[in-house]
């Protein structure tokens, strides 16, 4: 067997994340040899948040171009169509796809954030939310790799910052959370927490391999997810949240949000059903969103654009 090139950015988390994907293909295929190979992308050099794809296409390139056999992303980074040669080969497990609050000063939650607080995020979606939530908060821009955002909080510019709860918990830095966001509160991004790994289509050994680690459970939370997102015409970079879990029956059961970037107009909703139909839920619930006024927001962040 030929030497598999696994590509991945060179984040410390994204290289974290692809050396746990090695360890479990390597689990599956004692006998197979696997190469990392980092690739920097767009947003490594500091593209406008606003860029499609911006962590996702030097991968995808260097796929097409036969320089690595599998690309490990985060799914959320992930646009829901795919570029035409490539395709999704595997969904891991999951890890806990919530989002978390760091708050300094013993300050633990956000419920005990004093008015006026200030609370640092990268992200449109945990803006809309949080401010739908607090409206007395103040967010500000907080971008950055997960060190940088976390040294920034020490800085005492932020009273509190909202990270990912998978990337801490990848990086061995739970002790670090003081609180996980409840869904009620803060919907995550759709497929947050999980890793896609995409190969050639038509490379049956890298798509073999990739596929000894598929997690269908996963699979079929985040297909309902992604369909959601893809249906409302919406980007992984708007104010769209939705969260999918299935139950022992197979029932599964999605909840979704599209909120105005301030947070003063919130449409939420949530369909359950057989999780084989994980992407028609995914669609019938984003045309219900869209009709309850999800439509009207969506629309004018266009036209802000």
């Amino acid at each position: 067997m030929r030497v598999i090139v696994v590509g991945t950015r060179g984040s410390a988390l994204a290289l974290t994340q692809t050396r746990w994907v090695v360890e479990r293909l390597k689990e599956q295929w004692p006998e197979a040899e696997f190469k990392i190979k980092t690739i920097q992308t767009r947003g490594d050099r500091g593209a406008p948040p606003t860029d499609r794809d911006i962590f996702v296409k030097e991968l995808e390139e260097a796929l097409l171009r036969g320089e690595i056999d599998i690309a490990v992303h985060s799914l959320k980074d992930l646009p829901t169509e795919q570029p035409e040669g490539l395709v999704i080969a595997s969904i891991p497990k999951r890890v806990d796809p919530r989002d978390v609050f760091i708050g300094r000063n013993g300050i633990r939650r956000l419920e005990d954030l004093p008015e006026g607080a200030v609370v640092g995020t990268s992200s449109v979606r945990r803006k809309a939310q949080l401010l739908a939530y607090r409206p007395d908060l103040v967010v500000r821009e907080l971008r950055g790799n997960v060190d940088t955002r976390l040294s920034a909080l020490g800085s005492g510019e932020f009273d509190g910052i909202i990270l990912a709860a998978a990337g801490l918990l990848r990086l061995d830095l739970r002790n670090r959370i003081d609180a996980f966001i409840d869904p009620k509160i803060m919907l995550p991004a759709p497929g947050q927490g999980a890793l896609a790994l995409e190969v050639r289509e038509g490379d049956d050994i890298a798509d073999e391999l990739a596929y000894s680690i598929h997690h269908h459970p996963t699979d079929d939370r985040t297909t309902a997810e992604r369909s959601f997102l893809h249906h409302l015409g919406a980007g992984c970079l708007a104010p769209v949240g939705a969260l999918a879990h299935v139950e022992e029956d197979g029932t599964l059961r999605l909840e979704g949000v599209v909120v105005a970037p301030d947070g003063s107009s919130m449409i939420h909703g949530e369909i359950e059903g057989d999780a084989e139909e994980a992407w028609e839920l995914g669609a019938e619930l984003a045309r219900d969103i869209l009709e309850q006024g999800g439509k009207r927001i969506l629309e004018g962040l266009r036209l802000e654009q």
